[in-house]
């Protein structure tokens, strides 16, 4: 009780001192006087009395900018040494509530509302965590150091993808463009002209801009493979593989190279999948993975693919990759065989003009209705242009042109003709010329 007692008069003592200074406009001396006041709560563990003398402090008259934030920052000292959960979680809100709605101090607010949110993680209330984070727009703070704003926006993206709110985790994500990851920090560091907002130095704890690039792309991949967008997973893990740490160290890079391997054949047909199949095909890390190298072969050349066998010298492989997690849903096999499917197709369509559905079913190794269905799905799909005729059972590869491509076909085949016909008139008269000239000789 006494110990109370003396806490208060010292309290009071102290808070007519920040009043004449506050009232003379001292800065040093009031922010002084607030941090003491602060100091003196902590060291008798007043928990309560601290919280109160926040808020007080916060709101007279008057109050200087720099004081509040000297205020916030010295509380903000203090959370770590709380004795429970319960103190921290009301020292927190208090600050919380000191600190809204001041631009000066925006920054202090946001490391306040992640450090709540990890408090209601860790009780298991990850939609509450998700919430709080979602208030703080964090890329309109000027003074934030990037590599702490692009750490907090992950955080956020994060929580979503752990309520399973992917709408919202993509947009978040959208606030992080995937550039800003390739600039040279080194390069980057000038010296601030004058008029310009001090950017304050990020926190020891926030990683590096490379580290924050792979967390970056490790949250992608989990957002596209919700949907199954194979080929934006494969870009991911291509990103991650130019991490310089990654891409000099085999047991780094040979793991994400066989993942890029598997979702490149995944990924359906298109100019971008075509595109990096290539350039990981020319990549001299891939001879490292010889079967691998081999499969990425094979879908490249154009030959039919005899699905029973790939599956037979690749099921374990496969099957090693499910058991990891790195496939997270039971029809990638399925979609396995879909792709070696429409390889197939796209094969054939390039050999023939016009072949039976039974010869192609033959060719797929599959029934007349299976063919049928597959090649009806890339034709809606337009990843190919073909027409059945299923009476007489032919599908027809050719496309139909109009009748300018066919004046146009014509034009150019006269125009070449009449170019070889120029051209042999040319040689005859030329020989003619040169045999005349013999003679007279």
């Amino acid at each position: 009780m006494a110990n109370t007692e003396n806490l208060d008069a010292k309290i009071e003592q102290l808070l007519n001192v920040e009043k004449q200074m506050r009232l003379a406009g001292e800065i040093v001396g009031t922010r002084k006087a607030a941090i003491d006041i602060l100091q003196l709560c902590f060291e008798a563990k007043a928990w309560k009395t601290l919280n109160d003398q926040i808020v007080v402090l916060s709101k007279r008259r008057g109050q200087l900018k720099q004081a509040v934030t000297a205020m916030v920052q010295q509380a903000m000292q203090y959370i770590d040494e709380t004795p429970d959960v319960e103190t921290r979680i009301e020292l927190i809100k208090t600050l919380n509530s000191v600190s809204a709605g001041k631009i000066y101090v925006e920054i202090e607010r946001a490391r306040l509302v992640k450090k709540l949110a990890k408090i209601k993680e860790e009780q298991g209330l990850i939609a509450e965590a998700a919430d709080l984070m979602q208030e703080i727009a964090v890329e309109t703070f000027g003074a934030m150091a990037k590599t702490e704003k692009i750490a907090f926006i992950l955080e956020q993206v994060r929580l979503c993808l752990d309520r399973q709110d992917y709408v919202r985790a993509q947009i978040l994500s959208r606030k992080i463009s995937p550039r800003v990851f390739d600039i040279d920090a080194s390069k980057e560091k000038k010296k601030p002209k004058e008029g310009d907002n001090m950017v304050e130095e990020a926190p020891a704890d926030i990683p590096s801009l490379l580290e924050l690039k792979r967390i970056y792309y490790e949250l992608m991949i989990r957002y596209y493979s919700h949907n199954n967008e194979y080929l934006e997973i494969c870009r991911c893990y291509k990103a991650i593989y130019e991490i310089p740490s990654v891409k000099e160290n085999p047991a780094e890079f040979i793991p994400i190279l066989r993942k890029i391997c598997w979702f490149l054949v995944l990924a359906p047909h298109e100019p971008m999948q075509s595109s990096l199949l290539n350039s990981t095909l020319d990549d001299r890390n891939l001879s490292e993975i010889p079967n691998f190298k081999l499969l990425l072969k094979n879908v490249v050349t154009m030959e039919v693919i005899q699905w029973t066998a790939l599956w037979d010298t690749y099921k374990n492989e496969f099957d090693n990759e499910m058991v990891s997690g790195n496939f997270l849903s039971e029809k990638a096999a399925e979609d396995l065989k879909q792709r070696i499917i429409e390889h197939n197709i796209l094969v054939v369509s390039k050999y023939y003009a016009r072949i039976t559905l039974k010869r192609l079913a033959q060719l797929l190794c599959l029934s007349l209705e299976e063919a049928e269905k597959h090649l009806s799905e890339m034709v809606v799909s337009k990843a190919l242009v073909a027409k059945i005729d299923r009476p007489m059972g032919i599908v027809c590869f050719q496309t139909a042109k109009d009748s300018n491509d066919i004046l146009n076909s014509w034009a150019s085949n006269l125009e070449k003709l009449l170019d070889l016909v120029e051209k042999s008139c040319h040689q005859i008269h030329k020989e003619t010329m040169v045999h005349k000239a013999v003679l007279k000789v």
